[in-house]
């Protein structure tokens, strides 16, 4: 296997023989036979172990043992200790899925802190088709059965080729220990039962499982990437604006589409919706209605699909105020910038305006729109519109809405910002010093 191994990672992860590389070491038999590999593959390495202090003493022994290992190897070693079911509790996590968080980002810090290039973890052949059959039996898309990423990031899985077979015979002949976590014979856990009841049953059936596997994985992903390929153009078409607060989609180009369903769930899966049927209403839904998941939303507005950050539905009471009108102003959607000039530039553009100074009045806030705010729109000649109404005839989405906020005098609102002067605080002939404020995003 070794020889295996070496030509593995010559052919494909060569990268990892001029990296400092940090191996993920629980003491088991998977992670204890990396190591001994990357030791006699002459790979610069280092030890991480995690104790979970979930199995009481043999959770200190399998610290023991990894810290004598280490010894014996002449390795580094890092040893965190974790309070992993309080975490749990506190994050509302199964307490795999805590372990999970906490070695992952552990792992993530310490690469960091110190200039680790790669993490290496033991996951192997076996693993990667339990993860297969339980993203198949709790429902998935194709992202979720192409398998266990060889490469993801900082995070590389040289065993991935290896079966566990494989392992225990190099661990027998080499006379390697390990550590037995009792926990692995429990079938309480849905991958324990699928590898101590399913699998056995499934390499019955089929003696070559492993290699019929690799080889539907290797057809997934080419198919994955046809997919990404697919999408990738028809986002290009499909798009039509994109800023730092929202990306808008062509409602029409998804209604052209013979399966517009698969196409949304390819483009926003990421962004945790899962009520795609909702999602595909949207399509022929009123403008205003929306699909929001814990941290975006999908909004239909007219023939446009707005995908946007979550929100709260109330608008914000907070506002910013403005003590200074000779200085620069940080604000919600960039920096409103203040200076008093001689003339007016007659090419300024939207973001920035002129008023007679002299009818400002304390206080001077930066606020969001309440309830009933009206004000007169440069160039009506003081008639007033309620600033619902200058938002529905300038055709605001919801987005807009949210992001758009108001420079006020006391209560009279002066600014529309980005958007539209009062008519009230205009510059005239009679104006002695003139206010020029600018939006800088």
């Amino acid at each position: 296997m070794l020889k295996e191994f070496q030509d593995h990672i010559e052919s494909r992860l060569s990268f990892l023989k001029e990296s400092k590389l940090l191996i993920a070491i629980s003491g088991g038999i998977d992670s204890v036979v990396l190591t001994q590999l990357c030791v006699k593959s002459n790979l610069n390495i280092a030890l991480a172990h995690c104790n979970f202090n979930l199995r009481g003493d043999e959770s200190d022994a399998d610290e023991d043992f990894v810290l004598q290992l280490a010894e014996d190897l002449e390795l580094e070693v890092f040893v965190e200790s974790f309070d992993t079911k309080a975490y749990a509790e506190e994050n509302k996590r199964s307490i795999q899925m805590a372990a999970r968080e906490l070695r992952y980002n552990w792992f993530t810090e310490l690469s960091e802190q110190l200039k680790f290039d790669y993490v290496l973890t033991a996951h192997h052949a076996d693993d990667n088709l339990e993860t297969f059959l339980i993203n198949f039996t709790r429902g998935t898309g194709l992202e979720g059965l192409t398998g266990i990423p060889e490469v993801n990031d900082i995070f590389v899985r040289p065993l991935l080729p290896f079966s566990n077979e494989q392992i225990a015979g190099y661990a027998k002949s080499n006379k390697i220990k390990w550590r037995d976590d009792s926990s692995n014979r429990s079938t309480k856990y849905l991958r324990n039962k699928l590898r101590h009841d399913v699998i056995p049953i499934l390499k019955e059936i089929n003696p070559s499982l492993l290699q019929s596997f690799q080889n539907t994985l290797s057809n997934l992903n080419d198919t994955s990437r046809i997919v990404e390929d697919a999408i990738e153009k028809f986002q290009k078409e499909a798009i039509e604006d994109v800023s730092n607060q929202h990306i808008k989609y062509k409602v029409e180009a998804f209604k052209k589409l013979a399966e517009p369903k698969a196409y949304l769930y390819e483009i926003f899966k990421d962004y945790g919706f899962t009520q795609w049927d909702d999602i595909l209403n949207l399509l022929s839904a009123q403008p205003g209605k929306y699909v929001a998941s814990a941290t975006h939303r999908l909004i239909k507005d007219r023939d446009i699909l707005i995908l946007t950050n979550s929100f709260s539905d109330e608008i914000s009471e907070e506002y910013i105020e403005v003590l200074d009108t000779n200085t620069t102003l940080k604000i919600p959607n960039g920096f409103l910038e203040f200076s008093e000039v001689d003339t007016i530039d007659t090419q300024h553009h939207e973001n920035c305006i002129y008023i007679d100074k002299a009818l400002l009045h304390s206080p001077l806030t930066i606020r969001q729109k309440k309830q009933g705010d009206a004000f007169s729109p440069l160039g009506m000649k003081g008639k007033k519109k309620k600033l619902s109404k200058y938002f529905k005839d300038e055709k605001f989405s919801l987005v807009d809405k949210e992001n758009t906020w108001l420079f006020c005098s006391d209560e009279n609102i002066v600014w529309v910002i980005g958007k539209r002067a009062d008519d009230r605080f205009k510059v005239t002939d009679k104006t002695k010093h003139i206010l020029k404020i600018e939006l800088i995003q």
